[in-house]
């Protein structure tokens, strides 16, 4: 695997945890924490969320999805 895509898969995982522990936050919390670009941020977001596991309940706010929430649970 390419390092740099290392990288960004660790960094996708950290955001993706972040949210699931902090519930709905807001991009620029995101990008504060993770001290990155708001574009990379919004980037990372566009993979989880064509994942499924994250959606933006509101502009610029982000949470984790429930279909995933009960997945995790079981």
């Amino acid at each position: 695997m390419n390092p740099s895509t290392g990288r960004m898969l660790t960094r996708v995982k950290s955001i993706y945890i972040y949210i699931r522990q902090n519930g709905t936050v807001s991009t620029s919390e995101l990008v504060d924490e993770f001290g990155i670009t708001q574009r990379t941020i919004q980037r990372d977001l566009h993979v989880l969320a064509y994942n499924d596991l994250v959606h933006s309940p509101s502009r610029g706010h982000w949470t984790t999805t429930e279909r995933h929430k009960a997945t995790v649970a079981k």
